[in-house]
C-alpha cells in the first residue's frame, strides 16, 4: 500500500492509497530508467537450481551489503542468503560498476534478482517485476543542523535546498509536490550516489537537506547526530526485490519465502516474523557492524578495507606468489578470520590447517601470521600440482584439494574420465564429487565416500566471494569516498 502525505500548514492532507496485491496500470509513457537491454534472457529457477548459485545485484551500503571485518553482511544479503540457504544455493554477490545499469545486469542474466531496498514504483515495474514486499518504509526529509530550525511540514521546506538523485524514487515524490505548488527548491545529485552519502553530506552541512527512508534515517541518525528529522512527505512506501519479468517461477519461489517472513494481517497492519525483525534491529537500530560502518576511521582506512588481516595476508601472499585477495576470501571462508577457531575435524586458525598435516606445532597454529603463513604453503604446493591448467581451473581444484584431500580429487578425476568428461575441468569434475556422494560410484572409488556438495559449495563461494572482494577493490581505489559512499561504490536505492 502506498500512502502520500502532504504536510501543509494547516495539517494533514491523504492523496492517494492502494492496496499492494491490486496491479497497476501500466504507464504509457517510455521509462527513463537507464535501460539498454530490454529482451531478458531465459533463466528462470530450474537453470537456476541446476546451476546451484543464484546472483544478487545489490549496492555497498548498510541497508543492502557490505563488508564487517572481512565478512559479508547487510539487511539485503542476510535475508537473501537464509532463501538461498533453505534452497541448497550459492549466494553471488554482483555490484554494479560506475557505468553498468542494474536493469542491464538482470535482463542480460549476470544477475538474477536486484535486492537494494528497491520501492515499487510505476516507472520501475516497466522494467522489471516486483515480488512481494517485505519491508515498509516512509519517505521524510533532513535537514542539517546547521540550518538551525527543524520543519514540521511541507510548507516550512521553503528556502531549503533539498538534493536527491534523479533516478530515486524521492525525487518523483518531490516533483509531485513541485507540481501540486508546494515551495520545493530541488538539487540534482549524481545518479551514482546513494542515499547514506548524501545524509553524511547533510550531517557535514555540505548539504542543505535530502530524502530518506525512516528507516535508513533511524540507522544514521545514532551515529550522525547533526541529522534534523524533517516531515515525512510520502507514507507507506512498499519494498520489494525485483526479478526479470519472463521468471515467473524463481517470483514464486521468493514470494513463497517472503509470506513467511512479512504479510498485512486483517487490519493492513503489517506482520513479521522473528527472523526479520532481527534484522530490522541489527541493521536499522543497533548492532557494532552499523556503528563501525559509520565510523570515520573504520571507512576511510582502505588498506583495512577487506579485513582485520590485510598487511599480514599480503605480506604472506607475495612470499609465496599468490593472489592475496584469495587468499582473503578462503580465510573468510575458513574461520571468519578467527584464529581461535576449531573445525569437528580438527582443522584450527584462520586458514583452518590441519595439525597432523603440518610440521609446525599445534599451539603455534593459532598464532595469525603462522597459520596463514602454513595455509599459504599448503595452497602454493596445490596450486603448483595444478600448474598445466587455466588459472581459473587450477585455482578450482586447488581450493577443492584444500577442502577435501587429494585423494578425493584423484577419485572425482577417474570417474569424470570414466564418463568421457574432461578431468582437467572443473566443471566435469565438480559433478563427479557430486557423484561419490552415491554409493553405486563411490563404493569403487580408491578413497570412498566424500561430500562432494561441500566441496563444490566451499569452492562456488569462495570465487564467488573473491570475485566481490576484487570489485570492492577496484570501485573504491578509482573513485573518492568523500562523496560517493563509504567505499565510493554504486548504490542502487
Amino acid at each position: 500500500m502506498t500512502k502520500y502525505l502532504l504536510l501543509g500548514g494547516c495539517g494533514l492532507l491523504m492523496l492517494a492509497s492502494c492496496s499492494s496485491d491490486t496491479p497497476e496500470k501500466k504507464s504509457p509513457v517510455p521509462t527513463s530508467l537507464p535501460v539498454t537491454v530490454t529482451e531478458p534472457v531465459d533463466r528462470d529457477w530450474s537453470t537456476i537450481k541446476n546451476n546451484g548459485v543464484l546472483r544478487m545485484i545489490t549496492s555497498y551500503s548498510t541497508g543492502s551489503y557490505f563488508l564487517y571485518k572481512g565478512l559479508q553482511v547487510g539487511f539485503e544479503y542476510e535475508l537473501l542468503k537464509k532463501f538461498t540457504q533453505e534452497n541448497d544455493l550459492a549466494l553471488e554477490v554482483i555490484i554494479p560498476g560506475p557505468e553498468e545499469s542494474p536493469y542491464d545486469l538482470l535482463n542480460s542474466g549476470r544477475g538474477d534478482i536486484i535486492a537494494a531496498n528497491y520501492t515499487i514504483t510505476p516507472e520501475r515495474k516497466e522494467v522489471v517485476e516486483f515480488t512481494r514486499p517485505y519491508n515498509i518504509v516512509n519517505q521524510m526529509v533532513v535537514v542539517s543542523e546547521e540550518l538551525g530550525f527543524k520543519p514540521e511540514n511541507v510548507a516550512d521546506l521553503r528556502n531549503i535546498q533539498i538534493s536527491v538523485r534523479r533516478n530515486s524514487s524521492y525525487f518523483v515524490r518531490l516533483q509531485e509536490l513541485e507540481e501540486q505548488g508546494y515551495p520545493i527548491k530541488l538539487s540534482i545529485i549524481p545518479d551514482d550516489m546513494d542515499t547514506e552519502s548524501a545524509l553524511f553530506q547533510v550531517a557535514k552541512g555540505e548539504y542543505e537537506a535530502t530524502v530518506a527512508d525512516n528507516n535508513m534515517f533511524k540507522a544514521a541518525s545514532k551515529y550522525m547526530e547533526e541529522l534534523v528529522q524533517g516531515p515525512v512527505i510520502a507514507e507507506s512506501d512498499t519494498i520489494a526485490w525485483a526479478v526479470r519479468r519472463n521468471a515467473p517461477d524463481l517470483e514464486n519461489q521468493l514470494n513463497k519465502f517472503l509470506y513467511k517472513h512479512f504479510r498485512f494481517n486483517e487490519e493492513g497492519e503489517p506482520k513479521r516474523s522473528a527472523f526479520l525483525n532481527v534484522l530490522r534491529r541489527k541493521y536499522f537500530e543497533s548492532g557494532n557492524q552499523i556503528a563501525d560502518y559509520y565510523n570515520p576511521a573504520y571507512q576511510n582506512n582502505p588498506y583495512e578495507s577487506i579485513s582485520p588481516y590485510d598487511n599480514m595476508i599480503q605480506e604472506v601472499a607475495e612470499e609465496y606468489d599468490l593472489d592475496w585477495v584469495m587468499l582473503t576470501a578462503i580465510a573468510a571462508q575458513e574461520s571468519k578470520f578467527n584464529p581461535s577457531s576449531v573445525s569437528w575435524a580438527g582443522a584450527v586458525g584462520i586458514m583452518q590447517v590441519m595439525p597432523r598435516f603440518s610440521e609446525i606445532s599445534s599451539d603455534s597454529l593459532y598464532i595469525p601470521e603462522v597459520n596463514i603463513r602454513e595455509g599459504a604453503k599448503i595452497l602454493s604446493s596445490h596450486l603448483k600440482h595444478y600448474s598445466y591448467m587455466d588459472s581459473t581451473n587450477q585455482w578450482q581444484f586447488a581450493l577443492a584439494t584444500y577442502n577435501a584431500g587429494s585423494g578425493h580429487l584423484a577419485d572425482a578425476r577417474r570417474l569424470a574420465i570414466d564418463h568421457n568428461d574432461d578431468p582437467n575441468s572443473w566443471e566435469h569434475v565438480s559433478e563427479s564429487l557430486l557423484k561419490l556422494m552415491q554409493r553405486r560410484y563411490y563404493q569403487h572409488a580408491r578413497y570412498g565416500f566424500c561430500r562432494g556438495i561441500e566441496t563444490v559449495r566451499y569452492v562456488n563461494e569462495i570465487m564467488n566471494r573473491y570475485n566481490t572482494y576484487q570489485s570492492i577493490l577496484a570501485y573504491s581505489n578509482n573513485r573518492g569516498s568523500a562523496t560517493q559512499g563509504v567505499l565510493g561504490i554504486q548504490t542502487l536505492n
